[in-house]
């Protein structure tokens, strides 16, 4: 077992994950001891536009000039970013700890004076530098805040996150977030189109060790493996969670006049499973903006994927020159060891702008893990936009969902509210290209105890080459929801598409 974290060069033999899993498990063995900081009040009291004017000094990167393919820059702490974490170079068999000066930063207009921070202990995180597009190297991935990490492709924006592990999410006994308080980051040979990271995750009830090993390029993949140990029980363990932002859609228009059609970082919950060769299930569930929260499970019994997905990148879809919500990547997450029986959850929160998170969806095992046995979750996350590549030919998906309120033309052709709402969804796919107008595709529909199907048609959509259903539907209770799924098939029953799932509000 190599020695690591030590402060200045030391010997570490064979360092590896199996180094960081014996940590996780000696932490796991003692009482939790939570990290204090020490910031002056000028950094804990900085508003967002403040913090951001901190700059890391690009000629400060670890590797710049040494002519690798990646170099790290470092965030400062500050705002509620105020707990320093340890972050060391794994150089061959040397660890070398990183050390914090605040000649390494730029203040800028933020108003905080540098001399004061000498003694703050060191970096909020780190983000990690390539050359994705052309020779200059840019921002790939980041890690900042808790154990929240997330990262992006060619011609990608930031939108979705992810976090290392989510413990009693949505509880009324209060969430409670691990935090990444230290990492290993290898040093990359001149060659290397890698990068691995090894982390050290700590909370309350639960510690762990993750290696990530990230991949930069048109998609961005980082394979993640990890190793739980509990303090104690925790009532809901939450594995590989995804955090992003639902405000509105055209299946949930804006409340208010808003020039942009949509504001989200991901449009729907994708849910892969199988249970053998000959079976693949693929359910999409729309994202809302709830009235109050709501948090929806799905069986997820022999799982091979789920993410949270923006599926349109087209501009014309958002409108939005300054977000550019067209950018943001879908993120799918592949199992890559067995996870067992489970379930993938997803929870919704109210927001009333674009600034909160408000979405979370992770897998949670059906049985807890047991007190003193580790558990290891293996996973490849995806960073993409060009989510076509994931999916199965043969089975077509969901383009697009909006909503309206349902009517019936008359003899005269004037078109006449019926008092439903109507769902109009596009559904494409290569398995739609070849279907001739004899394969009388028809809608298969579950609207629930509470719903009323009041039609369900299917058409041919020349534009798309695919199919669109246009459901229509009544609450048998106006005040409780609707759970509404669909697919569409041939006249042999033959399915054709994933599984269309959105949860109607009362009233919406």
């Amino acid at each position: 077992m190599g020695v690591i974290g030590l402060v200045g060069p030391h010997f570490a033999l064979a360092f590896d994950f199996d180094d960081v899993a014996e940590q996780a498990r000696e932490l796991s063995q003692r009482s939790y001891s939570a990290p204090s900081s020490n910031l002056p009040s000028a950094l804990q009291d900085l508003d967002f536009e403040h913090y951001s004017h901190i700059k890391f000094k690009d000629q400060y990167s670890l590797w710049r000039g040494e002519n690798l393919p990646f170099d790290l820059g470092f965030f400062h702490q500050g705002m509620h970013y105020d707990l320093p974490v340890k972050i060391n170079e794994v150089d061959g068999e040397q660890v070398r700890e990183l050390h914090y000066s605040p000649d390494q930063f730029d203040f800028g207009d933020s108003q905080v004076d540098p001399a004061s921070l000498s003694d703050i202990g060191g970096f909020a995180g780190f983000k990690i530098n390539y050359p994705i597009k052309g020779s200059n190297k840019q921002e790939v991935m980041v890690f900042l805040g808790a154990s929240y990490f997330r990262a992006i492709g060619t011609d990608q924006r930031y939108g979705s996150s992810a976090r290392g592990l989510a413990i009693d999410t949505a509880l009324s006994s209060g969430e409670e977030f691990p935090r990444f308080r230290e990492f290993w980051v290898a040093k990359p040979k001149s060659d290397d189109r890698y990068l691995v990271v090894y982390a050290l995750l700590d909370s309350p009830s639960t510690t762990g060790a993750y290696r990530f090993v990230v991949r930069p390029g048109d998609d961005t993949i980082v394979d993640v493996k990890s190793q739980i140990f509990l303090r104690h029980q925790v009532t809901k363990l939450g594995v590989a969670p995804l955090t992003s932002m639902y405000l509105f859609s055209p299946s949930q228009p804006s409340s208010t006049l808003n020039y942009r059609p949509a504001i989200h970082d991901a449009s729907g919950l994708v849910v892969r499973t199988s249970s053998g060769p000959d079976d693949d299930q693929w359910l999409w569930r729309q994202l809302m903006n709830p009235r109050r929260l709501s948090i929806s499970n799905i069986d997820a019994a022999g799982l091979r994927g789920f993410g949270l997905m923006q599926r349109s990148h087209d501009f014309d879809d958002y409108q939005d020159l300054d977000d550019r919500y067209d950018q943001r990547p879908s993120v799918w997450i592949e199992p890559t060891n067995t996870w067992g029986e489970g379930s993938v959850e997803l929870v919704e929160i109210p927001t009333p702008d674009e600034t909160n998170d408000n979405v979370v969806a992770f897998w949670r095992p059906a049985q807890q893990p047991e007190v003193g046995t580790p558990q290891e979750f293996s996973y490849r996350m995806t960073f993409t936009r060009n989510e076509q590549r994931l999916q199965n030919p043969d089975i077509a998906w969901v383009d697009q969902t909006r909503r309206s309120q349902g009517e019936v033309r008359q003899a005269n052709l004037v078109r006449e509210p019926d008092g439903s709402t109507a769902y109009v969804v596009d559904f494409r796919g290569p398995n739609l290209k070849g279907l001739d107008s004899n394969a009388g595709v028809t809608a298969e529909v579950d609207a629930g105890e509470n719903g009323e199907v009041v039609a369900a048609e299917v058409k041919r959509n020349p534009v798309t080459d695919g199919y669109r259903m246009i459901l229509r539907v009544k609450p048998n209770d106006a005040s409780r929801a609707i759970d509404l799924r669909a697919f569409i098939k041939d006249g042999t029953g033959r399915r054709l598409s994933e599984t269309w799932s959105l949860m109607k509000q009362p009233d919406a």
